[in-house]
């Protein structure tokens, strides 16, 4: 895989966030808020917070959230670019999912590492990650 990958022009901008399980919901949302995260997308069965200037992000995934596991994602400036590295990944034999977009106005994939670990690719659009609070 690494030979297929060496090749691309595409690389990724940023680590952008982790997801994480848990168990409360409410809880770990606290949690998270009185240790300095500011709160950016509230649901009932998940959440996503960001932290510092770099508005680095974590989503908790609550026990009912069945749409993504725990996961790292890397993050992207530019549509197209999402679009890109899904092709390349696929012409070198990668398993991707499809791309599809979201209600914050994202776009993304998820796929696995060699060692069985999730991650997503994401659009994040010109000034960040949109809030519904």
């Amino acid at each position: 895989m690494k030979d297929k990958l060496e090749n691309s022009k595409k690389t990724v901008d940023r680590i952008g966030h982790l997801a994480i399980r848990v168990k409360d919901i409410k809880r770990a949302k606290s949690f998270y808020v009185n240790i300095g995260m500011r709160l950016v997308w509230d649901d009932k069965d998940w959440c996503y917070l960001e932290a510092g200037p770099g508005k680095d992000g974590l989503a908790l995934l609550g026990p009912g959230y069945k749409d993504a596991g725990p996961h790292f994602a890397f993050h992207f400036k530019n549509r197209n670019d999402v679009k890109q590295i899904h092709l390349q990944l696929k012409k070198a034999g990668i398993d991707v999912f499809d791309i599809h977009d979201h209600r914050d106005g994202t776009s993304s994939f998820y796929l696995k590492d060699p060692e069985g670990n999730w991650l997503e690719m994401l659009y994040e659009p010109p000034g960040g990650i949109p809030t519904n609070k």
